[in-house]
């Protein structure tokens, strides 16, 4: 389980640098500063997903959640969501060394 999450959170950090890459090359192209955020790109992706998903978050779960919470991780760069939830993820599923045995008797 712990190499799919961190095969999953690989996909996101490369799909983060592509969306960077994507900015970079629209914002070089037009000669302004472009960054698509997260909504746009979900928007653009599956329109009806989105409208669907504010009824069903402020319904089902709790109204606080859409407008400060959701609508302010919408309106965030997506290559900066998508990097902070693959770096995330990444930190979580990383191996951690045991601790040192606390033992007073046996001592090498």
């Amino acid at each position: 389980m712990r190499r799919f999450f961190r095969f999953l959170a690989l996909i996101l950090i490369l799909l983060a640098l592509a969306l960077a890459a994507r900015d970079g090359y629209v914002s070089w192209q037009t000669g302004r500063l472009n960054i698509m955020d997260a909504g746009t790109l979900w928007a653009g992706l599956h329109r009806d997903s989105l409208q669907l998903a504010e009824p069903a978050i402020t319904r089902y779960l709790h109204p606080y959640l859409w407008h400060p919470v959701t609508v302010t991780i919408l309106l965030m760069p997506a290559w900066l969501v998508f990097g902070v939830l693959g770096i995330g993820l990444w930190l979580l599923t990383r191996l951690r060394a045991r601790p040192a045995s606390r033992d007073l008797f046996m001592r090498h």
